[in-house]
């Protein structure tokens, strides 16, 4: 059965199914089991707390600073699909980062194109493929081509690469005819369909975790998830009075409605923008690999919003920043000395910022 976690049920219908009991793994204890490959990381999750007034303060400010920026990328994304697509669209946000986006975007279209939309969040793991169970779902209810995957950003291309895997196979399988195509608010590696922006820059939400995503933990897929069930997340009902869920996308929506933004969309995707950025990432990898003995490159996250998934949620051994004086990668620096994170400064970097992940002695 879908839900819609904190949010209100036109913005969003959460295919996933929530897990009343779950194993918590501290970081350090998650991480060895993941890098010796005893469990995948999809089986686990961490404790989620709430942030310290300090850190809360770090996302206000955040919003403040880049509301309006976000606001024209995700018109530029509803402007868009609204030019290309005929008929009702249907987003299917990949669960979680993407969730905010699709609940700004689907008011955008609604209010600013007239188009009807609808917005379903779901779930896609690396190495584990999307949730044919959420897609089915779907599917019984709209045609194939009105189904649009959208996610906040992009960082190596990873869960680009599951989606056209996953989906390739599904439709196989299905004799389906779903597109594969994603969109994103900024593409920094040059994989997506259609990006609103190539630049690395704070997406607010990145900052927070549930209390911005409609109290939903990220996807799970574990022995407590029966064949035919949507994924698994954890709602975190506790956290309800500090949710942000709603209020962020208000204010989103409201700073795109508000003059003088102006929606400006390509007609088609840029090109030479996206080879760039391909092209930047495949090299900054290698050479990250050289100069910091790192053979997998999963333990490689570039760019302000994989860093601070890493700081959020993983174990991280080194904070790589652009600028440390830039006031986009402010909640870093927090994160990383209440972490005790080492920080160093590259002036070089293809990226305001880059995290690595510690390596531990189990996963060697």
């Amino acid at each position: 059965m879908s839900f819609s976690g904190s949010y209100r049920p036109e913005d969003v219908e959460f295919l996933l199914t929530p897990i009343q009991r779950v194993a918590l793994h501290e970081i350090e204890e998650k991480e060895k089991l993941i890098q010796s490959g005893a469990r995948h990381y999809s089986e686990m999750l961490t404790p989620e707390s709430l942030p310290s007034s300090e850190y809360l303060q770090l996302f206000v400010e955040a919003l403040d600073r880049n509301a309006e920026r976000m606001a024209r990328d995700c018109l530029s994304l509803a402007g868009h699909l609204a030019k290309h697509k005929d008929g009702p669209i249907v987003l299917a946000s990949l669960a979680r980062a993407g969730t905010p986006v699709g609940a700004i975007v689907k008011q955008l279209l609604e209010e600013c194109f007239k188009r009807a939309v609808h917005h379903y969040s779901i779930s896609i793991i690396r190495d584990r493929g999307i949730d044919w169970a959420a897609l089915d779902y779907i599917r019984a209810k709209h045609r194939d081509g009105e189904i649009v995957f959208l996610d906040g950003w992009t960082g190596k291309g990873v869960i680009n690469r599951e989606l056209q895997t996953a989906v390739a196979h599904y439709n196989a399988a299905r004799l389906s005819q779903v597109q594969s195509h994603l969109y994103v608010l900024a593409d920094l590696c040059g994989v997506a369909h259609y990006a609103a922006s190539y630049d690395d820059y704070l997406i607010p939400s990145a900052i927070l975790n549930a209390t911005v995503s409609g109290l939903v933990s990220r996807s799970i897929l574990n022995e407590h998830i029966q064949p035919g069930q949507f994924h698994g997340c954890v709602f975190f009902e506790e956290f309800r009075p500090n949710d942000l869920s709603v209020a962020f996308v208000e204010e989103i929506v409201g700073a795109a409605l508000r003059a003088p933004i102006v929606w400006h969309s390509r007609a088609e995707p840029d090109h030479k923008a996206r080879l760039r950025c391909r092209q930047v990432s495949e090299q900054y990898l290698v050479s990250a690999g050289d100069r910091y003995g790192i053979s997998n490159p999963n333990f490689i996250k570039p760019g302000i919003g994989e860093a601070s998934r890493v700081l959020l949620r993983r174990l991280p051994d080194l904070l790589i920043l652009r600028d440390d004086t830039m006031a986009d990668v402010a909640h870093l620096k927090r994160l990383a000395l209440e972490r005790g994170v080492r920080t160093e400064i590259d002036s070089m970097l293809p990226y305001n910022a880059v995290s690595i992940i510690r390596r531990t002695k189990d996963g060697d």
